[in-house]
């Protein structure tokens, strides 16, 4: 059955995205009622999703999977939204959950929105404390360093926060928002508008990545997460399925370089699953793709190939180290 989603486009044809609905914080003290603690809380994402991709990034690079348990949904929603068909059963062994709407509505019971990934879910309540996404990566960085594990790098380092804070705000407008303004447009003038803004600041990105190994500082920070889950799926799923077609990334040479360093960077390329990125753009946008085909490219072997950004100085972890092989 095809699954129907609420429509987020304004008058004139603009990608609207809904506004997060949860934004309690989990925090180091507790003062918002949800402190951190071990065993307590469980991050549910779908690997297809470039904003629930974060934090699966974040919680690996910082060795919190013992702490935040991780409950990963199917690519491919129905009318009810987000469902757990890769567990037995079809449900979520941890908290037991059938479909991701239930923790929402278990929230607030006048719920009617979209339910988004990723969602943190108390385990005391089996309610949606926050879809945040933006906190809920920095919050993992800032409020649980207590158990971050030895080597944990800095992801959201206190001297750079204004430097990321303010890349972050135009690479998501333009690039990870922009691919979505392009894709869900429902006017050629609304499309057009995005598009170019969206490759002028991938040009303005690329730009700044020609003589610097990472977007802020030395090393890896959040910044570079958020950029990299969109270069991630841009082949695959935004230059043909949203029509953000004026290159590829392969046809981008400093941003391909930059991408395939962070995906041969432990925590980046070890948590990507192209399947169920294709499997879910293209088989849960029915408006767009109305047979349901799931492209069999792109070739991605070229993913493991030597980027060369070495020689730009800075290493990925700082004085850290990278996390453990899986």
């Amino acid at each position: 059955m095809a699954a129907q989603f609420t429509q987020e486009t304004s008058a004139r044809g603009e990608w609207v995205r809904q506004a997060n609905h949860f934004t309690d914080r989990i925090t180091a003290e507790g003062g918002s009622g949800f402190p951190v603690e071990p065993g307590r809380y469980r991050l549910i994402v779908s690997l297809a999703c470039p904003w629930a991709h974060r934090s699966v990034i974040v919680r690996r690079l910082l060795g919190l999977e013992d702490v935040l348990s991780l409950g990963i949904v199917d690519p491919l929603r129905d009318e009810r939204g987000w469902r757990f068909t890769l567990d037995p059963e079809g449900r979520d062994p941890v908290t037991g959950l059938s479909f991701l709407s239930e923790a929402y509505l278990k929230g607030d019971p006048e719920f009617a929105g979209r339910y988004t990934v990723p969602a943190v879910v108390d385990l005391r309540t089996g309610s949606v404390v926050t879809n945040d996404y933006p906190q809920i990566s920095l919050d993992l960085s800032t409020e649980w360093t207590r158990f971050h594990r030895p080597g944990a790098p800095s992801l959201y380092p206190p001297e750079l926060r204004a430097d990321i804070d303010e890349v972050n705000a135009v690479v998501f407008n333009d690039i990870n928002n922009g691919v979505y303004k392009c894709g869900f447009a429902t006017s050629q003038q609304a499309y057009e508008r995005s598009f170019e803004a969206l490759f002028a600041r991938l040009d303005e990105m690329s730009r700044r990545l020609e003589s610097r190994r990472y977007l802020v500082g030395e090393h890896i920070t959040e910044a570079d997460v958020r950029l990299f889950t969109t270069l991630a799926r841009f082949d695959a799923a935004y230059h043909g399925h949203f029509k953000c077609n004026r290159y590829k990334l392969t046809e981008m040479p400093t941003l391909w370089a930059y991408a395939r360093d962070l995906f041969q960077t432990p925590g980046f390329g070890d948590t990507v699953d192209f399947e169920h990125i294709k499997r879910h753009y293209y088989g849960t946008h029915p408006q767009i793709n109305p047979n349901g085909i799931v492209p069999v490219g792109p070739d991605l072997s070229g993913w493991s190939t030597p980027h060369g950004r070495e020689v730009l100085g800075g290493s990925p972890f700082g004085d850290g180290t990278p996390p453990p092989a899986q």
